[in-house]
């Protein structure tokens, strides 16, 4: 099923976009790489300067593509709305004819906190007129048992506090095959025949009412779409680092998911989570298979989301973004160690897709979209490489004796070595333009809304909200450069990670702890610093933005995880974000909130007894009566046929 080519217009418009888009983004890479050349050439061009150069197109062009799609999402947002993209306002007031399930994958969290994030998603639910469409699942992989206890005593009081018996259910796997993605197949395997989508969430998700039922209108108006993604908003942590990422994320992300879905069309990603998924396509398409060999590149695909939009486009639907909804979000780690944690589990994952992107009948933008995957870690030891050649070429360079007349060549007049001052002023510049036009691009469409303005404090404080946030943004890197550049050796040595459950508290990180973690990057810092200072002192200063975020890593690390620290900016009315200078319904007192009292709990078979005889899933029997009692379910195409 070619759904874009049923559109009018649908295949060229595709083509055109994307010619565009790549045609620009090499281009791009493609001018800057031929001023390098230039300057390099001056002096004669050795083998290890042409490694730099390709080296130096590929980053480029990452680079140059958020660039493109940053100015495509600006002027799309100019505009108002893309004609070739989903507009949520088209479906306002739709009745809903079909169910959807809200699907809450758990592992060893926290369960006041989940009971709190799902009173803020059940309560908004309950004031939208459509909310009797939706029931609610919570799919738990915990393995400790004493959370386990706590997370059914949660479910019964949550389910007697919103009288929902029969719509609220408790599900808790004793086998943890295939982690959050076996979590998901099983449920679809036992109550998925009931559904027409469901609404995948994380743990730490938050959506509104409005939004589900925006999202369940949507995909009863297109049959067509398999996965819609909804853009998830960071929110919920009070230190330096959440805020600075909550910030960037928050002036950025809106305009960059509006520039992807722009080129991406039908052809989307799926990020795991705040989507809604059609139950039956997924189930027949989307099952994951065992990769060959052994982990960490073999076994289990723990990256299962962009996997799962490959094979549901190769199944004939389309995956699609819906940049324009309001009401997702998400909470982000509060520091540098945790946020790196996380990205080792994703660094493998995303590395075992080089055993998918040779998968037969995938189409040509998935591959794309796992490559992405696969470079936005890669990148990180290929910019380490390109640091450290230019290192060597400088060093070789400073020590070089100048010969003004060259043996064998007989001239009166002397060699003279070439410096490309142009050349190279226009490269940095160029530079640049790449790495900040997306932030300013942002900035404008927060000053032109006036209302989206004074929430981000209004013209003076976000624009030095967001020279603080690039500021940190440049001293941070280096260490997350080193991060995912052990991650990705390790992966490729064959070090697997372990499951392990998030930190999701704005816990702050000891000295002690910094130091254990970064010391090699302190070590990197002092010894490359100290031989470029020796070596190429002019280099030494090109190069003193890395060596700062390597030597000044550890108390970085341990500053920004300060919840002191991101209060203080607060208070300096910096790093704010619309959510929490006009929290909407749903976000209000989520931090450190109560739940509300709640009557006695209801009489349910215990979960724990079931639990006790290992030959039987611990599948609560209340979900499975309400299942089997519900009337066999069949979507639209079906009763009209």
């Amino acid at each position: 099923m070619d759904t874009l080519s049923r559109r009018p217009g649908g295949r060229w418009r595709a083509f055109l976009r994307r010619t565009l888009f790549f045609g620009l983004t090499f281009v791009t890479a493609g001018a800057a790489t031929a001023l390098l050349l230039d300057v390099l050439e001056a002096n004669g061009l050795s083998g290890i300067e042409v490694v730099g150069l390709v080296l130096f197109f590929a980053l480029f062009s990452w680079i140059a593509g958020s660039l493109w799609t940053g100015i495509a999402g600006f002027f799309v947002r100019l505009i108002g709305h893309d004609r070739a993209g989903i507009d949520p306002r088209e479906v306002a007031g739709r009745p809903l004819l079909t169910r959807t399930a809200i699907v809450m994958p758990i592992y060893n969290e926290d369960p006041v906190r989940v009971a709190i994030g799902l009173e803020a998603i059940w309560s908004s639910l309950k004031r939208e007129e459509q909310q009797g469409a939706f029931d609610l699942f919570i799919l738990s992989d915990t393995s400790d048992a004493a959370i386990a206890a706590d997370e059914q005593v949660m479910w019964q009081a949550f389910v007697a506090r919103h009288a929902a018996a029969g719509r609220i259910f408790y599900r808790r796997r004793l086998d943890r095959s295939e982690r959050k993605a076996g979590n998901i197949a099983d449920f679809v395997r036992r109550w998925g025949k009931n559904y027409e989508c469901m609404v995948i969430l994380d743990a730490d998700s938050i959506m509104s009412g409005e939004a589900l039922v925006t999202l369940a209108r949507v995909m009863e108006a297109h049959p067509e779409i398999g996965i819609l993604q909804s853009l998830p908003l960071a929110v919920g942590r009070e230190t330096l680092f959440g805020r600075l990422i909550q910030f960037g994320s928050r002036l950025q992300s809106p305009m960059l998911s509006t520039g992807l879905a722009f080129w991406q069309l039908g052809e989307s990603n799926y990020w795991g989570h705040n989507a809604i998924v059609r139950v039956q396509p997924f189930a027949r398409y989307c099952a994951l298979p065992r990769l060959p060999g052994k982990p960490p590149l073999g076994g289990e695909i723990l990256s299962h989301d962009f996997v799962e939009a490959a094979f549901m486009r190769r199944g004939g639907y389309e995956v699609r973004q819906l940049p324009d909804l309001t009401g997702s979000w998400e909470e982000v780690p509060a520091n540098v160690i945790d946020y790196a944690a996380r990205d080792r589990r994703w660094t493998q994952g995303n590395l075992q897709h080089s055993r998918v992107l040779g998968f037969p009948g995938l189409h040509p933008l998935s591959r794309v979209h796992l490559l992405t995957g696969i470079v936005s870690y890669v990148s990180s030891p290929m910019w380490l490489a390109l640091l450290l050649l230019s290192s060597v070429l400088s060093a070789i360079e400073a020590s070089r004796r100048v010969e003004y007349f060259l043996p064998g060549f007989r001239s009166l007049y002397p060699h003279w070595p070439q410096i490309r001052a142009g050349e190279t002023a226009v490269l940095l510049a160029l530079t640049l333009v790449v790495l900040l036009l997306p932030k300013i691009l942002g900035v404008i469409l927060a000053v032109r809304d006036r209302a989206l303005r004074w929430q981000f404090g209004g013209v003076r404080r976000l624009c030095s909200s967001v020279l603080v946030e690039q500021l940190f943004s440049i001293l941070l890197a280096p260490s997350m450069m080193l991060f995912h550049s052990t991650f990705v050796v390790q992966t490729l040595l064959g070090h697997s990670v372990s499951w392990n459950a998030q930190s999701r508290s704005d816990r702050g990180v000891t000295f002690r702890e910094a130091f254990r973690r970064q010391k090699w990057h302190l070590l990197l810092g002092l010894v490359w610093g100290g031989v470029m200072l020796r070596l190429a002192p002019q280099f030494f200063w090109w190069l003193t933005p890395v060596l700062i975020g390597l030597v000044c890593g550890i108390p970085l690390t341990v500053w920004t995880s300060r919840v002191s620290a991101g209060r203080l900016a607060r208070r300096w009315g910096l790093l704010l974000t619309p959510e929490e200078t006009a929290p909407p319904r749903e976000l209000q007192g989520l931090s450190g909130a109560e739940l509300p009292p709640s009557a006695p709990p209801p009489a349910v078979e215990a979960p724990a007894a079931v639990e006790a005889t290992p030959a039987v899933e611990p599948s609560i029997a209340a979900a499975a009566a309400a299942s089997r009692a519900r009337p066999a379910y069949y979507t639209p195409q079906q009763k009209s046929g």
